[in-house]
Order: C-alpha cells, then sequence, then structure tokens
C-alpha cells in the first residue's frame, strides 16, 4: 500500500471510529422522549374534556351563519400527543362542519404542531401556547388566518381573524364553549390482546 492510500485509509477508519462513538453516545431513549412529550403537552391538559356552545362563521357571501360547535379532547400514546375533534351542527341537527386534530410536541425544538384534517383540507400549522390559550395560524397567501384560544374557568374562547399587512383584522370566526364533562376519548375502547 502506497503512502496516499495509508493515509487515506487512515483518516476513513478514524472518521468511522468518531462516527460510531457518538453514536454509541446519543443513543435513542423512547421512554425519556415520550417523557419530554407528555411534559410539554401538560400546559395544554385543560383543553381535555367534552365541550359544546354556540359558534358563528361568517360565509364567503357575507352571511353570518351560526351553529352548535362541539369538541372532544383527550390523550394518547401515553399523553405525548392531544387527540380533538370538532363538530358543528346546523339547527336541524345534522352535522354541518366535522374537524379532526392532532397536537404534539418536538423536545428537541420545543415546537407544538397542530396536523389538522377539515372540510377535505389537510395541514400542519405551528400552535403556540399561551398563559391562558394558545395561537395557531394558517398562511393564505398575502393573508393570515390567525385563531386565537383563551381557556380557563371551564369557558374556551376561540376567535379567527383574517390579518392582511397594513389593514386591521377581520373577524369571522367566533366560538364560546363551555366544559360539559370528562372524556375517556380517545382511550377508551381499546382492542386488548385476546
Amino acid at each position: 500500500m502506497n503512502k496516499h492510500r495509508f493515509v487515506e485509509f487512515a483518516i476513513l477508519i478514524l472518521t468511522l471510529a468518531v462516527s460510531l462513538t457518538i453514536s454509541a453516545q446519543e443513543r435513542y431513549d423512547p421512554a425519556a422522549q415520550i417523557t419530554a412529550q407528555r411534559q410539554g403537552m401538560a400546559s395544554l391538559a385543560v383543553m381535555d374534556g367534552v365541550w359544546r356552545g354556540p359558534a358563528w362563521t361568517i360565509l364567503p357571501s357575507g352571511q353570518k351563519h351560526s351553529i352548535t360547535q362541539t369538541e372532544r379532547i383527550g390523550p394518547l400514546l401515553d399523553g405525548s400527543i392531544k387527540v380533538i375533534e370538532g363538530r358543528g351542527y346546523e339547527p336541524d341537527g345534522r352535522v354541518g362542519f366535522n374537524a379532526f386534530g392532532i397536537v404534539s410536541y418536538d423536545p428537541a425544538t420545543h415546537a407544538y404542531n397542530l396536523h389538522s384534517h377539515a372540510q377535505g383540507r389537510v395541514g400542519d400549522f405551528v400552535l403556540k401556547p399561551t398563559a391562558d390559550g394558545y395561537v395557531w395560524e394558517i398562511p393564505a397567501g398575502p393573508m393570515i388566518l390567525r385563531y386565537t384560544a383563551v381557556i380557563k374557568d371551564g369557558a374556551w374562547r376561540e376567535v379567527g381573524d383574517r390579518v392582511l399587512p397594513g389593514r386591521e383584522p377581520v373577524r369571522f370566526f367566533e366560538m364560546s364553549l363551555k366544559r360539559v364533562g370528562d372524556s375517556n376519548w380517545p382511550a377508551a375502547g381499546t382492542v386488548p390482546p385476546k
């Protein structure tokens, strides 16, 4: 082996040894990861339960449309995520709106994510907990749809505003829910091993 090949081989072996040492020191610990996720989700525990109340939205026609909104929310995966189902009931009792969401926390980035399914659309959005609720936004071209929630004393008020640069926000959604009870959803009804 010539001197040049020997140096290349030595550098390769050294690089491999360093990589293996780093990998051994940074072994993935699922229990620690889930614990960190669960701790991150603790600030949103106030959302858990069953909620109901009036809500309204402004339709594309400009008409104000009122519904009865319900939410059922609970932890899953040992409390490391939060699962949400929202239903909007028309005055005749039929479901006019149905949405499903999963909130998760990434301990590495200290960021919360809302993965949402609603009205045939799917999206991932940054959710930012606040002292008494949260804020999340949907980018829509130059406009942002901003949802701001305050949850305290068994009441949950959430508003949606259209925000355009240089203009005052325009309110297009509001719901005022009351907590009506606990929920064992989604953890209830698991399939037993036998």
